[in-house]
């Protein structure tokens, strides 16, 4: 018996690694190769591909597929439909897969719903990428992006709310009292 949920219309190939608590659910192929942390939930729809790497707390919501060179950190959130590359000048009758470019999504980034991600880029730790957006360069830590290509409109707190800093350079989540510190152009928290 695992220690993960797998629903019975899920395909989970051999050999890969399902931490604790993951849960599996209708239609989604996890290929082999691939590392899911623990307490991940993987939507409808989803397909994990091999050398694919998932940290703990991950969410992938229905229908994305998330290709080889992937790698999502701890409590990354997938909206609904998002999307992933990992080439850049893809043809059907030219094979390419030992160019693949990496992609990193750092702890705690979230990426909305039908959103693009090109491959060769690192999405910040806690950085939100708005709906529909398409991330064509890389994307600072608690940075807010949105639009096509994507541009940087704000900042985030770790619980996603939009910082609005003072003539200090300082700023406060409105859910949690955190505080950030904007300085030579990014952000940290104090």
């Amino acid at each position: 018996m695992s220690d993960y949920f797998q629903h019975p219309t899920a395909v989970v190939d051999s050999p890969c690694k399902i931490g604790a608590g993951t849960k599996i659910w209708h239609f989604s192929h996890i290929m082999s190769g691939c590392e899911l942390g623990c307490n991940c939930n993987i939507g409808q729809n989803v397909v994990i591909s091999p050398q694919v790497r998932l940290g703990n707390g991950v969410k992938v919501q229905n229908n994305v597929s998330v290709y080889t060179g992937v790698v999502c950190q701890d409590d990354v959130f997938l909206g609904p439909s998002c999307v992933f590359t990992n080439v850049i000048n893809p043809r059907a009758a030219v094979e390419r897969k030992d160019q693949f470019k990496p992609t990193l999504v750092k702890q705690g980034a979230s990426i909305g719903a039908n959103a693009t991600i090109l491959c060769g880029h690192t999405i910040g730790r806690y950085a939100m990428v708005g709906a529909g957006s398409v991330v064509t360069k890389d994307v600072p830590d608690y940075a807010l992006v949105t639009g096509n290509p994507a541009r940087q409109t704000g900042w985030v707190s770790e619980y996603g709310h939009k910082l609005h800093f003072n003539e200090a350079g300082e700023a406060v989540c409105p859910e949690t009292g955190q505080r950030y510190w904007f300085n030579s152009g990014s952000v940290t928290r104090i």
